[in-house]
């Protein structure tokens, strides 16, 4: 199951690249293309980037949303298909360079942006202002029953216990292989693996027991989860940072300072007010954004 999503990604990311190689010029004179990944958050964040680029410069924006996960979104970025998409730290530096993140939030920041500048000639926006770090949940009831309030505590009740995850999840170096190894968990069957998007139901309505979601999930209180605390810090920040080519800076450099006036103006309850609007009251993005914006006083 785990190799073949793997395949599937990078064969999907291979023939979206060559459809894009026929579609389009990597050299986008008067547009800017940005990107997302295929989950709410990254959508939001993408429609963000385009709406204020488009109120405070004379750039056309181009949308192209859901490109499925990392794997596919740097290698668009690679190509030049894309100018820019939201990516996180945490996934930044441990799926695409590899390491560890090591340091405080600012230490990492500027070195995952030295290293995007020298390998991939890319750079990093300012910061959105979340974080986003992958969140370990269970019902509140059960929290409340089992008295657990650590991924510790849950240890011992595991093995009853089903999990899901989302697929990324299951692949990368921050994810499944290494949580289960470092809390030596345990569970009654392989885990359900399935869209990042229907975790957080699943788990509400009894069909998994556990779920590794999004800390930002507009969902968790409405539907009575529980985030149990990863005391033994295996989960690294997840700060949600834009990655944009240099070659499109360096061609418009006024993206620069309409972008940085979005550094820090994005908290954690923002966020999963910003989520929860698009997941669970189901209002079109665009406007959501726009609203958010306008209250921010970053559009007219």
């Amino acid at each position: 199951m785990i190799a073949r999503h793997s395949i599937s990604e990078q064969l999907l990311a291979t023939l979206l690249l060559f459809l894009f190689s026929i579609s389009c010029s990597s050299s986008h004179r008067n547009r800017i293309v940005i990107g997302s990944k295929n989950f709410t958050e990254s959508l939001i964040l993408a429609e963000i980037l385009a709406q204020q680029i488009e109120s405070h410069t004379s750039l056309r924006v181009e949308r192209r949303f859901y490109l499925q996960g990392t794997f596919i979104c740097q290698q668009a970025i690679l190509a030049g298909r894309i100018d820019m998409y939201p990516e996180y730290t945490g996934t930044a530096m441990t799926a695409i360079l590899k390491q560890k993140p090591a340091g405080d939030e600012q230490a990492v920041y500027q070195h995952l942006k030295s290293e995007y500048e020298r390998r991939f000639q890319m750079t990093l926006g300012p910061p959105f202002g979340f974080n986003d770090t992958f969140a370990i949940e269970i019902r509140g009831e059960d929290a409340l029953r089992l008295h657990l309030g650590t991924i510790s505590d849950a240890v011992a009740y595991a093995p009853q216990w089903r999990a899901g995850f989302g697929y990324e999840f299951m692949e990368r170096p921050d994810g499944y292989r290494g949580l289960v190894a470092a809390y030596k968990l345990n569970f009654s069957s392989p885990p359900r693996v399935m869209d990042l998007g229907l975790l957080a139901r699943a788990l509400h309505d009894h069909q998994i027991d556990l779920a590794a979601g999004n800390a930002t999930d507009g969902l968790i209180p409405v539907l009575d989860l529980f985030v149990l605390e990863d005391n033994l810090h295996y989960f690294p920040r997840y700060d949600a940072v834009p990655v944009i080519r240099q070659q499109t800076l360096q061609a418009h450099p006024e993206i620069a300072g309409t972008l940085d006036s979005l550094r820090d103006q994005i908290n954690d309850e923002e966020m999963r007010a910003l989520n929860y609007a698009v997941t669970g009251q189901h209002r079109d993005v665009k406007e959501v954004v726009r609203d958010f914006l306008r209250g921010k006083h970053q559009i007219p």
